[in-house]
């Protein structure tokens, strides 16, 4: 990231953390301008990824993109979303830690768009395992599916997500996604009944009109000549989009059908749900000379009747009437014309809503791992995805904008406290002082929205619930008397003369940590209701649509208890999401639209104030910037900036840390400008850093010189490496060749193209006596001369090669070669059956005290030491087991190469760099620490860690032939 730092005067930082007016908005806002004019539209807060729409396609996302960012340091380039998501990624597979991505920013800032980025960098560059492609593709053609159903074009956006989403993707051992899972949050089932001037219903409606064939359409009773003839799509009064777009789009969703696994008979009964909702919407309504409701239109209900296999006349009825249940007698009163068109509105949005529910319910049977002992153990790891709707405020808020705020307003307070968490153990860590930063803290807010008993959820719920005429009124004067005088809360009757010109009469007003917003009470009730007449529960409990039927199920009517509203659903639902963020390691990716016009290269200034505003982007710039601007590993730093100081030019031979030392000494560092951690340095100020930059850049033309000199001397190196490990594979073919050529004449007289063989025969014989020489003449295991016994010891050699012995040494390969340090030694050693002594064997000296079935077995960890440390992981449920096993072996290749064997545990062996994990009986868990040292130690660290300390080896390769087989 510090190479750009020189275009600065063009291009900004890449870092909002080394502005150096951090208090500024004008200074963060313009910052943000010169980088979007750049089309660089990816900037840090830190950790924190903000992202601006660029509104086209940026040549940015390639798979050399991708490998680019693979493996790297997180701010060794340049910001990217990519970046973010391999940082993510490495962390699950270093530190074993589940991780969560958040994002978030207002419709048609980029959130959707962000996801699939991240989601399609995991798929791409993650291994893969036999079974994986499938689940790779079905986590990928998840989000059509999902956007058909749950996006619409709104006045900000053409496919903005009128939901929330937490998407979980599960990694295996060796960091293979390996499945998935979907929570979502608040359909907005309202858009199916009415939409605001200039948008649309959900896509799937128009999608299904314009691309369906004609003999599908003809058997849902629909006409594609123009979807303005429906009721439910008229409501936006919306110019008929472009027929192209959503047949093109119809075409992936129903390409992503078949790879969910959804067959021809579910996708067929699945567009009998939304067809019928089209005709619900066309069902009218009138009143005879009486005054009755009845119905005025009959081939719509009919249609309805038969896509979702109810009958039409208990429709019909339920639809004019209303069922009411007291004491145990049922008794049924007509609905006035009104009651009626909202009896409707409420079938249409339960059909709706219930089968997004059912819909995303059946994509997670698709992405769910089926290993179910495998993934409940800790052999899998989550990286979860958040794409949630941002803060909104428009002309007329509702009870949606309500609860969209509210969860914002948990989001910021988890946003805030997690950074502070972050910055405060990184402090501790590095040895650093921590200093107590102040900060707003919107706990009063939150208390106010969902304060038991005493918050507007609460008062809410007591309106709705209460007998009596209660109505949006009375829920607003409850609210005056209760939450009167409340420092962030206000109403038109309670607010003085200037304030109350901007509230209306049937609005009250919250001051969020993003602003005021007013909400329009009428509607709160209804809607925080949700409710459905009894009796048209009865029809749909009767449907023979087979979604339908798990969507209505007949213990709805026989519950007693009334079902929560939705405030409180969304509540609860929102508090789980807190305990799920709070339990994983959080990176965030704050989206921001440039303008409303949806055109490239516009930057609004005052919409993107009012979205810095809202995303609380300078209150995290103010807590990151309390203490120091910029930290770097000393590894980094003295890498870059090494060319400034003689005496760390051009390599620094001594302890990373003296290094920085004599760098920034050199370079007349400040004491109050920067402090020296255990691995990093801290510079306090950004203006540092420039000037360290700046010096760089003048030193450049000096050191290009002996730079290239450099070059040339490592390119004829490499030249020399690379003739000499051609050499050594050409001689290693030969050895091959020789000795397979000979195998084969083995019993032939000796000539040239047996002799190799027939001497490395004679040669391991003597070898072998010379490193097992048995101790008696008497004893049976002798080696048997190959010339004497020519044929068995034949026999014995070909079973070598080519039996278990060369296939577990292949094995051994595979899993430790490269990865683990003393695997070399191992390589010229025998596997042999048993080494256990013969009392042991016997049963003299010792007892079984645990027993594993190689079938309970789930996974083996090691680390990549010389030690001998092994795990044995195990299902946690197993009530004869006391947890994971800790052992410790002198030949720990051999023991876990034979133990994956036999398991059938190859591919979950994990070498781990530098701590392992394991499973303690209770739920608990341990943690060992690797690491290199001067001298063996296995000690308790004081925070509860086994430690084990290896000395580093030199890593010599033994001259043995089938080293050389198992290299190639």
């Amino acid at each position: 990231m510090e190479s750009g730092l020189s275009a600065r005067d063009r291009v900004g930082v890449q870092d909002f953390l080394l502005l150096d007016n951090y208090t500024s908005e004008a200074a963060f806002i313009e910052n943000l301008r010169r980088r979007y004019k750049e089309n660089l539209i990816y900037t840090y807060i830190g950790s924190v990824l903000v992202s601006v729409n660029p509104y086209r396609e940026l040549e940015i996302y390639s798979k050399q993109h991708m490998e680019r960012y693979r493996g790297v340091n997180f701010y060794e380039i340049s910001p990217h979303i990519y970046a973010l998501a391999d940082n993510s990624y490495r962390a699950v597979r270093t530190e074993r830690k589940d991780q969560c991505i958040l994002i978030s920013g207002e419709s048609g800032a980029g959130k959707t768009e962000a996801s699939k980025k991240v989601l399609q960098y995991y798929t791409t560059m993650c291994p893969t395992r036999n079974n994986t492609q499938s689940i790779r593709e079905r986590l990928l053609q998840s989000t059509p599916v999902l956007e058909a159903f749950g996006n619409a074009k709104t006045l900000r956006n053409d496919n903005s997500s009128r939901f929330g989403k937490y998407m979980d993707v599960q990694f295996d051992y060796k960091g293979a996604p390996i499945g998935g899972h979907i929570l979502n949050y608040l359909l907005e089932k309202s858009r199916v009944v009415h939409q605001n001037h200039g948008e649309r219903n959900f896509h799937i409606f128009y999608q299904l009109l314009e691309s369906g064939d004609g003999a599908l359409l003809k058997r849902l009773g629909l006409d594609r000549t123009n979807p303005q003839q429906y009721h439910y799509l008229v409501k936006g009064n919306c110019p008929r989009v472009s027929s192209i777009s959503d047949k093109n789009s119809w075409k992936v969703v129903s390409k992503a059908f078949t790879v969910i696994g959804f067959n021809e008979e579910e996708v067929e009964e699945l567009l009998k749900v939304v067809a019928s909702v089209l005709h619900l919407g066309n069902t009218q309504f009138g009143e005879d000379e009486y005054g009755e409701t009845h119905l005025t239109t009959e081939m719509p209900i009919k249609y309805v009747s038969e896509l979702l296999g109810v009958e039409g006349s208990y429709l019909s009825e339920a639809l004019t009437h209303k069922k009411i249940v007291a004491k145990g007698e049922e008794m049924i009163g007509p609905l006035s014309l009104e009651q009626a068109v909202s009896a409707r509105d409420a079938l249409a949005k339960a059909i709706y809503g219930r089968t997004f529910t059912w819909l995303v319910q059946k994509i997670n049977q698709s992405l769910a791992f089926q290993d179910e002992v495998y993934y409940t153990s800790k052999c899998s790891s989550v990286i979860g995805l958040l794409d949630i709707y941002g803060f909104e405020v428009f002309q007329n808020n509702s009870f949606e904008q309500f609860c969209i705020n509210y969860c914002n307003e948990k989001l910021q307070q988890l946003f805030i406290e997690l950074t502070l968490k972050s910055e405060q153990e990184e402090y501790e860590a590095e040895g650093i002082g921590w200093e107590t930063v102040e900060y707003f803290n919107n706990k009063i807010i939150c208390d106010l929205v969902e304060e038991k008993f005493k918050g507007i959820i609460a008062i809410l719920d007591e309106e709705c619930l209460r007998p009596g005429d209660a109505c949006d009124l009375t829920f607003l004067e409850k609210l005056e008397d209760r939450l009167g005088g409340h420092a962030h809360f206000v109403t038109h009757k309670l607010a003085n003369g200037k304030i109350r010109k901007a509230v209306g009469r049937e609005e009250f007003r919250l001051l969020h940590y993003a602003g005021e917003v007013n909400y329009n009470i009428n509607g709160f009730l209804d809607k925080n209701n949700d409710l459905l007449y009894r009796n048209l529960k009865e029809v749909m409990c009767q449907s023979s649509n087979q979604i339908m039927k798990e969507c209505f199920q007949t213990d709805e009517l026989t519950d007693q208890r009334r079902p929560e509203t939705a405030a409180t659903q969304f509540k609860l639902s929102l508090a789980k999401l807190m305990d799920i963020l709070m339990s994983k390691q959080p990176s965030y990716i704050r989206c921001i639209k440039p303008n409303d016009a949806k055109q490239p290269g516009r930057f609004e200034e005052v919409l993107v104030r009012h979205q810095v505003k809202y995303l609380g982007l300078m209150e995290n710039l103010r807590v990151r910037r309390a203490g120091f601007a910029y930290r770097r590993s000393f590894e980094a730093f003295l890498q870059r900036y090494k060319p400034l100081c003689p005496d760390t030019w051009p390599n620094w031979q001594g302890k990373l840390s003296d290094g920085v030392s004599t760098l920034v000494k050199h370079l007349d560092y400040k004491a109050e400008e920067y402090k020296l951690g255990r691995s990093k340095i801290f510079i306090r100020f950004p203006k540092t850093l420039f000037l360290t930059e700046d010096a760089l850049e003048l030193k450049k033309p000096t050191i290009g010189e002996r730079e290239k000199r450099l070059i040339m001397i490592q390119s004829w190196w490499r030249g020399v490496k690379g003739r000499r490990r051609a050499k050594r594979r050409r001689q290693a073919a030969d050895t091959i060749r020789n000795l397979i050529k000979g195998f084969i004449l083995r019993n032939e007289p000796r000539c040239p193209d047996n002799e190799y063989f027939l001497d490395h025969v004679r040669f391991s014989f003597l070898m072998t006596i010379k490193r097992n020489l048995p101790k008696s003449v008497l004893d049976r295991t002798w080696p048997r001369p190959p010339m004497r016994e020519r044929g068995r010891f034949t026999q014995a050699l070909t079973h070598f090669l080519f039996s278990s012995q060369l296939e577990q040494k292949v094995v051994a390969s595979g899993i430790f070669r490269g990865q683990k340090d003393n695997y070399p030694q191992s390589v010229p050693r025998l596997f042999v059956g048993t080494r256990l002594s013969l009392d042991f064997i016997g049963g003299n000296e010792s007892k079984i005290k645990q027993r594993i079935d190689y079938s309970s077995l789930l996974g083996i960890s090691v680390s990549s030491l010389s030690d001998g440390f092994f795990i044995l992981h195990v299902p946690p449920a197993d009530s004869k087991q006391k947890g994971d096993l800790v052992l410790q072996c002198d030949h720990v290749i051999e023991a876990v190469t034979k133990l994956a064997v036999m398991a059938d545990k190859i591919h979950s062996v994990n070498i781990s760099q530098d701590s392992i994990k394991f499973a303690i009986a209770r739920g608990k868990e341990g943690v060992i620490d690797f690491t290199y040292g001067a001298e063996l130690r296995v000690v308790k660290t004081k925070n509860g860690h086994l430690a084990v300390v290896r000395i580093i080896q030199s890593h010599t390769k033994p001259i043995n032939h089938l080293d050389k087989i198992l290299s190639l």
